[in-house]
């Protein structure tokens, strides 16, 4: 019952989480990466000692590429990504990142994604968290059909519609703050990130409305207020468990896993935390909210 008798307080920190990710977004913005805007990535491994990141601005400038993001990769290496480049301007940067034969190295890897590519890309990634949305709309509205009272099914559907808002828009505020002072990018792992984020989130939220649609059906005495705050207690530790196991396993990836892969399982990391967070503090709170707003207008 903590959480229902302090629901105020936890509604207030979860729309205040909201609205300063939202500043975040509009004031410093998302950089898309190459995926989304087209360009280049090229990834080199030198074979005994790195060159200072100063030393490769200037000779990819000599090679008339005017913006370059370079970022160390382990020990001896470097990503590096530019605009779109052709196959001979190509094979002339990875020549002249050598510093003229001082500081041997090895190709790893080249991508090149067009910008007509990456905008395709962009749209479908914007269409892909729309569905998944949709989806579960629909699917949380089946499966609490038989619930309809004293808060009819389609409303646990949007709740949790609005809960999963919550668990992408704060992660993509922090991202965007990191990415001011960083340069990181968005990517199609960014979005990954974010569907699996909505994934595993809304599984959370369905346990605990499972467990709230049980005990009403169930012809529990208490006051639905008690029911919410009941059911939600008695599912709190699993969410928690469950959550922090996947968390555990993102961190090593962030620590030890390879440059790529970072943001990723950041932007999981954070989502799965403030997921976990709505299901259990947002949710429910919202859910006894939304009640005792139905039942103020039913009075008027």
């Amino acid at each position: 019952m903590f959480i229902i008798k302090y629901k105020k307080i936890f509604l207030f920190v979860s729309i205040a989480l909201v609205v300063i990710s939202l500043i975040f977004i509009f004031v410093f913005g998302l950089k898309q990466g190459i995926d989304f805007k087209g360009g280049a990535l090229l990834e080199v491994l030198y074979t005994d000692t790195r060159p200072e990141v100063s030393m490769l601005e200037s000779v990819i400038k000599e090679q008339n590429i005017n913006q370059a993001l370079i970022q160390p990769t382990g020990e001896l290496g470097y990503l590096i990504k530019t605009r779109d480049l052709s196959e001979p301007e190509h094979q002339a940067l990875v020549t002249s990142l050598s510093l003229g034969g001082k500081y041997p190295l090895t190709e790893k890897g080249f991508t090149s994604i067009g910008p007509s590519v990456g905008s395709e890309l962009a749209q479908k990634a914007i269409l892909s968290i729309i569905f998944v949305i949709i989806g579960i709309i629909l699917f949380i509205t089946y499966a609490f059909r038989h619930v309809s009272k004293p808060v009819p099914s389609w409303k646990y559907g949007l709740i949790t519609v609005v809960t999963l808002l919550h668990d992408i828009i704060i992660p993509t505020g922090i991202f965007a703050l990191i990415s001011h002072y960083t340069g990181a990018e968005v990517d199609t792992l960014f979005v990954l990130a974010l569907l699996t984020i909505l994934g595993l989130s809304v599984h959370d939220k369905i346990v605990v409305f499972d467990r709230i649609r049980e005990n009403l059906r169930d012809g529990h005495k208490e006051s639905f207020e008690e029911t919410v705050g009941v059911s939600t207690s008695q599912t709190f530790l699993r969410s928690v468990n469950i959550t922090l196991t996947i968390i555990f396993v993102l961190v090593p990836l962030y620590i030890f896993g390879p440059e790529t892969t970072k943001n990723f399982a950041l932007v999981l990391s954070i989502g799965l935390f403030f997921g976990i967070y709505s299901s259990l503090f947002f949710a429910s709170p919202l859910l006894v909210f939304v009640k005792e707003w139905q039942a103020a207008r039913s009075k008027k």
